[in-house]
């Protein structure tokens, strides 16, 4: 419970970031250069205004974090809703067809495990890098992130589906509605597909912290979100550079913010795992 609402507070802070933030870090017409490396209010030199302080282009840190958690929760979300999408439907066909299709199709989710996820996501969003035209890259990074990070996950998802699938096709309902007449498509939809959500949904929300995670990295490593529209990680990257002449609380501080909204989701992904299983009733 306490995870369930450590995650609502973070969710909603992000959500409500133009309304709560002191500040808008994204309008440079009321950034004060004079007002750069301020440091939080409760050290000397500390202004109330910026309550943990300020970065190198005088942005307050409180308004970054709480814009760039809105970013990473997107960009969070909207991948494991690509990956769970691509790796339901790869797993309803695999498990409930079987034959040629299943082999191929385990064959390919084997191939991309032997591969680091973020070296995929990082070889996708290279490739698009280099396929898109420079003047656009700022415009689509979000999208291409997104696109590279669900790509990059949907294997989990279709092993699991297919294992349960396997399961439910043998069983009597499935039988019955085949005697009656309905389509495969229909069964999968109808019948099969409900009853296999429920591990699915809490690997999902697992997910989202591991989606998270890797989106910061690939915005820590420069190819990810751009600078002009900082998440988590761009702000971790930019503050690493003052890290050691003193300016502590650029990168300090949107780094515990990392650690507070994953560690939330993933507390309250196991609490779900737990709630979900009936042995454990």
């Amino acid at each position: 419970m306490m995870a369930a609402a450590l995650t609502l507070i973070c969710v909603g802070a992000a959500l409500f970031s133009p309304w709560l933030a002191p500040q808008n870090p994204f309008d440079a017409a009321a950034l004060d250069l004079n007002a750069a490396f301020k440091p939080p209010a409760w050290v000397e030199g500390g202004e109330r205004g910026f309550l943990l302080g300020t970065d190198n282009q005088g942005r307050d840190i409180l308004s970054t974090i709480m814009h760039g958690a809105r970013i990473s929760l997107g960009v969070g979300l909207a991948s494991v809703a690509l990956a769970l999408v691509l790796g339901v439907s790869v797993g309803l066909l695999s498990g409930y067809l079987g034959g040629r299709l299943d082999a191929f199709l385990m064959r390919v989710a084997d191939v991309q495990l032997s591969f680091p996820a973020i070296l995929i996501a990082l070889l996708i969003d290279g490739v698009a890098r280099v396929a898109l035209p420079s003047n656009r890259h700022d415009e689509i990074a979000i999208p291409v992130l997104i696109l590279s990070i669900g790509l990059a996950g949907w294997v989990h998802y279709a092993r699991t589906v297919r294992g349960s699938t396997m399961v439910e096709r043998e069983k009597e309902y499935v039988q019955a509605a085949r005697v009656i007449g309905r389509r495969p498509l229909a069964i999968m939809l109808s019948h099969v597909l409900p009853n296999v959500m429920g591990p699915v949904l809490v690997l999902a929300t697992i997910n989202i912290a591991t989606a998270i995670i890797t989106e910061a990295t690939l915005s820590f490593l420069g190819v990810g979100v751009p600078a002009t529209r900082p998440s988590l990680g761009t702000l971790i990257r930019v503050g690493n550079e003052f890290l050691y002449s003193g300016e502590w609380w650029i990168t300090v501080f949107p780094g515990a913010a990392l650690v507070v909204l994953v560690l939330s989701v993933n507390l309250l992904g196991d609490w779900l795992r737990d709630a979900l299983n009936p042995r454990l009733r």
